[in-house]
């Protein structure tokens, strides 16, 4: 099998796994009870609460547990919203953003705020200018992602801040950084980080929302009065400790795995681009750590004269596996939002794929992809599988 959907999901880690059962058969207890089989869950808690602020460079504030990325964008978004209606009425964001920053925003221009989404070009890096324009001194909340999930192209979070600064906006900056936590440095002028367990060989159904020292949002689950009040519920003990270990494993192999990464999908470029005509990479194909480059870990090329579906199960029976946008959004119906923002027409939409590496791709892979893909394009073109 090559499984080249990292940016869907990726495998856990077995040492994750093995300390995730530890906590799910051993130390079971509930963190808010006072015995010892609590008090060790509480533990567990802490220990990954000082991972996750170490994998993320921080030490001005905290992250909040959640039940994964969405849920973290969903407390950011309308936290902010609603925590500084008062100061104004305008949210700046991209039209390239997750549906669980998109919807949210959806929602919030239902209930009477203006929302300024920001246009891309072609390679989905955003017009700054366009951002300029946008933040104003009515300027509540800024939310753009780090790394574009469908394309790896990296965000201008930090002009962000400054234009906010520049315009006196009094706003809080929120990235979510859900592509790029385990493979970036994350942006240290955020004030909010939306990350996910899932993405960085840790379990599903488990994130975080980090939260600077002086932001204050409102609680978003009440309850009990867990995480400090903004999160009620008992906390998913495994899964958090799982997220922790997973964060702290990723940190330390970060630069290895992404230099691995980046050769790999320059063999990706290399293999696709000598071997097939009529391809367009739609990702930069300079790829780094900067405003405008790629994260080595995406590559999303249409390969026209085709349907990505149709080579998507084709490359399936070889054991290969990629997909054609967003796994988030896959049971919706209708073509990718952000390679519409790029300008793409229906065709080029239809034709693309998206490969996404992690830690546990080889160099050796990209051979047996490259023939595989090749194969499945000159076939589907001489079909004429495109009507």
């Amino acid at each position: 099998m090559i499984y080249l959907d990292n940016s869907a999901t990726t495998k856990q880690y077995d040492q994750v796994t093995d300390l995730m059962i530890k906590y799910m058969r051993e130390d079971f207890g509930n963190p808010s009870s006072l015995y010892q089989l609590g008090v060790d869950s509480e533990k567990a808690i802490k220990t990954s609460r000082k991972q996750m602020l170490a994998a993320m460079g921080r030490n001005d504030g905290s992250p909040v547990f959640t039940s994964g990325g969405t849920e973290a964008d969903n407390m950011a978004v309308f936290g902010a919203a609603r925590s500084l209606r008062r100061a104004g009425n305008r949210i700046v964001t991209s039209r390239v953003e997750h549906p669980a920053v998109l919807e949210c925003c959806k929602r919030l221009e239902a209930e009477g705020f203006e929302v300024i989404y920001v246009g891309v070009d072609d390679k989905c890096r955003l017009d700054e200018k366009q951002l300029e324009n946008a933040i104003n001194d009515k300027t509540i909340l800024v939310t753009l992602m780090h790394v574009n999930n469908e394309t790896g192209t990296i965000m201008p979070v930090a002009r962000a801040k400054e234009i906010m600064k520049a315009k006196n906006a009094p706003g809080i900056l929120h990235s979510d950084c859900v592509q790029s936590f385990g493979k970036l440095k994350l942006p240290a002028e955020a004030d909010l980080i939306s990350v996910s367990g899932h993405k960085i060989h840790g379990p599903k159904g488990v994130g975080a929302l980090f939260i600077k020292k002086g932001v204050n949002i409102p609680a978003f689950i009440v309850g009990g009065g867990q995480e400090t009040g903004r999160r009620s519920g008992t906390e998913n003990v495994a899964a958090i400790a799982g997220l922790g270990l997973a964060a702290e494993m990723s940190t330390h192999s970060r630069k290895s795995d992404m230099a691995a990464m980046k050769e790999i999908r320059q063999s990706l470029i290399d293999g696709l681009t000598a071997n097939l005509k009529d391809i367009v990479i739609n990702s930069p194909e300079q790829c780094g750590e900067n405003p405008g480059e790629g994260c080595a870990a995406v590559l999303n090329v249409t390969f026209r004269g085709t349907r990505g579906e149709v080579l998507l199960h084709t490359l399936e029976q070889d054991g290969i596996y990629v997909s054609t946008g967003s796994a988030c959004s896959s049971n919706k119906k209708g073509q990718s939002h952000v390679l519409e923002a790029m300008g793409l027409g229906f065709k080029d939409i239809e034709g693309a794929l998206r490969f996404s590496l992690g830690r546990f791709n080889t160099i050796e892979e990209t051979e047996q992809t490259v023939a595989k893909v090749t194969e499945a394009v000159n076939r589907f073109r001489k079909l004429g599988s495109f009507r």
